[in-house]
């Protein structure tokens, strides 16, 4: 365990090398350097996760100091870094699945322009999440926060020559930028009443010093919650996630299925006491997650952007595990995200595989028949996908949803378990109404299967992880989180499984009706007066973009044009006028005539006996 620090450094020295040699290093050896240090911090990862399993007891903490960072009036926080089996996980997820997106986009990125720059913005967003995770502080977390909200701003506006790219970057970045605001004021908050932020620390004073419900706690938690919303793009601000789209498809992947979304989700879960004393928060945090998976399903039904389709499923599958966090199902919601990680980086590197098949074709409607020509990216999208839809007993989906929608109603909170059952059947639809338009029905486009071990073994893992196999992953987190109110089971379990099953096949028994075949139905439906207003509305993502647009930026941008032209910026602009009038006027009297000077000499000489006199 020693060695922990090294995950950390591995992808952090690829990220120098590759900066340093940027436009200098071969794309092989680019390649090398950007994959070969995320996979030497995979095997490190599991090399410590083996160490501290068999030698650390369940609900034991590792800790590895590496210097001060900060000796300031009494501040003095340690970089050091916190595993325990919460860590332990992301640690697995970040480095295991970001290995494989890594390795892939060696194959999906070959031949583009800046592949060495690409590569040095991918090493260090996974070093920058891995000090999110690892550290033992809130400050080392918010130092790692900062670092994934630059990462991705950089990778989103990859191809920045694009005009919209560079705005899809600023968007995701000035949006994130507004919920790490309320972060930042949640830590201020924590450290004035408790005079610390690391944060086991943190996790033991609030119980001494708060009672439940405590209006500055809760005030804090609230703040925190902010910072999450905004990171993991739930309600209200989850509108950069689709625009998103605009990086490389594995950044994609890694910004989706392994990475920067789950972040609020961790945050949350490592400073679950916070919430739990503050219910109300709690329960926000529960409400937040169903409403924005309902409407970000709604969202995706209508969408015909491959991987805008797969970012709204995002937006519902990290909904799901707010809602496992405010019904208080906290092993559940890391379970979800562990799971969704597989599936979801697997969904993503086949919609890449399929937007290269289709010389860089995103629009589903565009596609068809592609079964024939792509058989193992075919049958990935039907692995992914039935996980996603939560397929029952061969999926890892089942397995991590179900346990969401047990907890949900054995806590008490049949609103989140119908907002859950509402969400999968519209999960079910929208994701096999994306593989039936793409696979099925008549041939549009010509198509070509990538080839190779970067494409295709990144792919063949997910796609076993995607599977119960995945689901056989348990992640190690007893006496880390509060043991949840279903933890043990009940009468009501196998019903309700069996009621998400019905549901889950519903939805895909629906999708075939609707989307296989000539689709008339589906097309005088969207062609009538509601169906265009409806199909409007949910295009465009519930309006939000809209809202946000006359409340906040266009107000502003009128602010901008009136200050442009402020009289008091004017009313000072007098003063350095008036200096440059002057300067202008004496440069007059400098001309280089020897009886100007002398004459002036005199008057100067006159004037100056004269006041002599007078006075």
């Amino acid at each position: 365990m020693n060695f922990l620090f090294l995950t950390i450094v591995f992808p952090l020295v690829g990220f120098l090398l590759l900066a340093f040699g940027r436009n200098r290093l071969p794309e092989n050896a680019a390649a090398a350097i950007g994959v070969g240090s995320i996979g030497l911090s995979a095997l490190t990862t599991l090399w410590v996760g083996i160490d501290f399993t068999q030698h650390t007891p369940a609900g034991g903490v590792f800790t590895q100091e590496l210097w001060t960072w900060i000796n300031a009036g009494g501040f003095v926080p340690k970089f050091a870094l916190h595993l325990d089996g919460l860590s332990l996980t992301m640690l697995g997820v970040i480095t295991g699945v970001g290995f494989f997106i890594h390795l892939f986009a060696s194959w999906y990125m070959r031949g583009e322009e800046g592949y060495e720059r690409f590569f040095s913005y991918m090493n260090l967003f996974v070093a920058s999440m891995l000090v999110l995770v690892l550290g033992n502080s809130l400050v080392s977390l918010y130092l790692g926060w900062e670092g994934v909200g630059l990462c991705s701003f950089l990778l989103i506006g990859f191809y920045y020559k694009d005009p919209a790219n560079g705005q899809a970057a600023r968007k995701a970045f000035v949006v994130t930028r507004v919920g790490d605001t309320f972060m930042a004021i949640g830590l201020f908050i924590l450290f004035r009443e408790l005079g610390t932020l690391n944060i086991q620390e943190i996790l033991t004073l609030v119980p001494q010093k708060f009672q439940s419900g405590d209006p500055v706690l809760s005030l804090a938690a609230l703040l925190l919650l902010g910072g999450a919303v905004g990171k993991s793009a739930q309600l209200p601000l989850q509108t950069w996630l689709p625009d998103a789209m605009a990086g490389p498809t594995p950044v994609s992947a890694l910004i989706h299925a392994a990475t920067m979304v789950t972040a609020g989700v961790y945050l949350i879960a490592r400073t679950h006491t916070v919430f739990i004393l503050s219910p109300e928060v709690l329960h926000l945090v529960g409400v937040i997650g169903a409403v924005t998976l309902l409407l970000a399903g709604f969202t995706a039904l209508v969408q015909t952007d491959i991987k805008r389709i797969l970012a709204y499923s995002t937006m519902s599958q990290i909904g799901y595990m707010f809602l496992a966090l405010g019904a208080g199902a906290w092993g559940a919601a890391v379970f979800h995200l562990m799971t969704h990680a597989f599936f979801k980086a697997l969904l993503f590197l086949s919609a890449g595989s399929v937007i290269i098949a289709t010389h860089h074709e995103q629009d589903i409607f565009k596609m068809g028949g592609l079964r024939k020509k792509l058989p193992f990216v075919y049958a990935c999208f039907i692995v992914g996908g039935s996980a996603l839809a939560a397929l029952p007993f061969l999926t890892a989906g089942f397995f991590s949803k179900d346990e969401i929608l047990w907890e949900t109603w054995a806590s008490g909170n049949p609103g989140f378990f119908y907002a859950g059952l509402l969400g999968a059947l519209l999960t079910s639809i929208y994701t096999f109404r994306l593989i039936f338009i793409v696979f099925h029905g008549d041939e549009k486009t010509d198509a070509h299967e990538g080839h190779g071990i970067s494409h295709t073994l990144p792919l063949l893992v997910l796609m076993v992880l995607s599977t119960f196999v995945g689901a056989l992953i348990h992640p190690p987190l007893a006496g880390v989180l509060p043991e949840s109110a279903g933890a043990k089971g009940g009468d009501m379990k196998h019903t309700l499984e069996i009621i998400s099953m019905i549901v889950a096949l519903t939805g895909v028994g629906i999708a075939y009706l609707l989307f296989m075949g000539e689709r008339r139905f589906v097309t005088g439906l969207a062609q009538s007066g509601i169906g265009r207003a409806v199909g409007g509305l949910w295009k465009n993502a519930w309006g939000f973009d809209w809202l946000y647009d006359h409340i906040f930026v266009k107000p502003f941008m009128a602010t901008v044009r009136v200050n442009a032209r402020d009289w008091l910026d004017a009313l000072i602009g007098v003063l350095p006028w008036l200096v440059r009038q002057g300067n202008q006027y004496m440069t007059v009297s400098q001309n280089g005539k020897l009886r100007w000077y002398a004459a002036t000499m005199a008057v100067g000489l006159v004037l100056v006996i004269a006041g002599f006199v007078l006075v």
